[in-house]
């Protein structure tokens, strides 16, 4: 039977992701549209994006945070430009962003002592076999696997090298052991649903002393700079931005960092999360045509939760077609590069009981697709 009953809203999307519950464009903060993002008000608001997070996360008093430009992508290669050569690289990959960094990292940079440890979709790469007197790149959660490293524990307190971290969708939905990450990049929106081409970089005082005594070999675009006459440019960490930022896309930031504080903080938007995954989780359990592409329990992802089904990858394309055609799941077709299948958001802004009502249009449409 085709169920009655729909999401409120069929936004499942894994970036941009889903606003966040009561979200309207008339609550936000609009006093800097206009302005200059130099002028006193400019820079007051960029500077508060950026103790707010610091204050948000709890990150160590230490720790500096910049809002940088073009998205995750653009925070990852400042960090991979700017810090990378020193010392020899270890980079992990396990899916398709993991593997655009080794690609990177081999044929840009094109770096000469780099020991890749790779893992197809499903699985994870062998941390143990990661050498930390280099530095190590990865991503905490494969976005389009679904896979995440199950915690920090295999990350050492004491390390020579620097510990890059691709934590898009990890930051604000996952444990994170700040202490032990020297780089950490992420995107507004992904788990806070925020606008995109704006990311963040967060550095620990271990790579600010790589950036003030290491220059790399090959010439820098001014976007990556982060550093004059070989000190770090701090105002960068205090709201001067690299280029000019859209003052609305931080506006929308802000207001979905006071959404995460309203809520109670970072320990309720990692607890929403969690929920989301448990709805999907006793769902599988209970119909057989529908596995988690991710193998183990521990290293399944609790934001961008990919799923496979028991059928033909042409009646996975129609059943997200069919889905979204009846208006109640938007975007939910596998990354382009993973097995083929089904992803679904399952982070802080999606709301348990669209899961809830989702799910049964989930055994429906499979139905309809292998009912020939």
């Amino acid at each position: 039977m085709q169920p009655t009953v729909k999401p409120k809203n069929p936004n499942f999307s894994s970036g941009p992701c889903s606003k966040r519950p009561g979200y309207s464009v008339a609550n936000l903060q609009l006093d800097t549209l206009g302005r200059s993002h130099r002028s006193a008000l400019g820079k007051k608001v960029l500077g508060l994006a950026c103790t707010e997070t610091a204050r948000i996360l709890g990150l160590p008093a230490d720790y500096r945070v910049a809002v940088v430009p073009a998205s995750d992508t653009g925070a990852v290669e400042m960090a991979l430009w700017s810090l990378l050569g020193a010392r020899g690289v270890d980079a992990l990959a396990w899916e398709s962003f993991g593997s655009g960094w080794v690609t990177d990292i081999v044929k840009q940079l094109k770096l000469p002592n780099v020991n890749k440890i790779e893992a197809g979709y499903g699985d994870i790469a062998d941390l143990s076999k990661v050498n930390f007197d280099n530095d190590v790149v990865f991503t905490w959660n494969g976005t389009t696997s679904g896979v995440k490293v199950p915690n920090g524990d295999w990350i050492p307190a004491e390390r020579a090298g620097l510990t890059i971290c691709d934590a898009t969708s990890a930051v604000f939905a996952m444990e994170l052991p700040w202490s032990k990450l020297d780089v950490v990049t992420y995107s507004w929106q992904k788990v806070l649903g925020g606008e995109g081409a704006h990311g963040m970089l967060i550095l620990s005082p271990r790579a600010v002393a790589r950036l003030e005594s290491y220059v790399p070999a090959w010439p820098l675009p001014k976007i990556f700079r982060m550093t004059s006459g070989g000190k770090l440019i701090e105002g960068l960490f205090k709201g001067e931005t690299i280029n000019t930022p859209s003052m609305l896309c931080v506006a929308d930031y802000m207001d979905a960092l006071a959404w995460v504080e309203r809520i109670g903080g970072v320990t309720a938007t990692m607890a929403r999360s969690e929920a989301n995954l448990k709805a999907i989780a006793d769902f599988v359990a209970a119909n057989d045509w529908i596995s988690f592409l991710a193998k183990d329990p521990a290293t399944r992802s609790n934001t961008s939760v990919c799923l496979t089904l028991a059928t033909s990858a042409d009646n996975v394309k129609k059943m997200v077609k069919l889905l979204e055609a009846q208006g109640v799941a938007y975007d939910i077709g596998a990354y382009k590069d993973a097995p083929a299948g089904i992803r679904i958001w399952c982070g802080a802004t999606v709301e348990t009981s669209d899961l809830q009502a989702l799910l049964p249009w989930l055994s429906w449409a499979f139905a309809e697709v292998t009912a020939a």
